[in-house]
């Protein structure tokens, strides 16, 4: 359970760990949390009241930093399957960088 102050004796909520095999990987929350405002754009995109359009021009400035982090990710995959070789934390393996969590 989330216990203290940020870093201490956290578990990962989403993401794939040792003690969630089951979570997912950052560039595929990204791109998924990408399509849903993609989706959200779409059902505002004819409403031109000004409160629309100002939720649309935040929605497309966030739709770019969302981009730019899903690149970075993507980036750091790459360099770590070069470096170490496919991630095993699906099946429960040790990370590839950093100290395992304590169980």
């Amino acid at each position: 359970m989330m216990q203290g102050s940020y870093g201490e004796n956290t578990v990962t909520h989403f993401l794939r760990s040792e003690q969630k095999p089951d979570g997912h990987k950052l560039e595929d929350l990204l791109m998924q949390l990408r399509a849903d405002i993609l989706h959200r754009c779409q059902i505002i995109a004819a409403d031109t009241r000004p409160e629309a359009l100002h939720v649309m021009a935040n929605n497309m400035k966030v739709l770019g930093h969302l981009s730019e982090a899903i690149a970075l990710a993507l980036d750091s995959t790459r360099m770590l399957d070069k470096a170490f070789g496919p991630s095993q934390a699906a099946q429960g393996g040790p990370p590839r960088i950093g100290k395992a969590e304590a169980a």
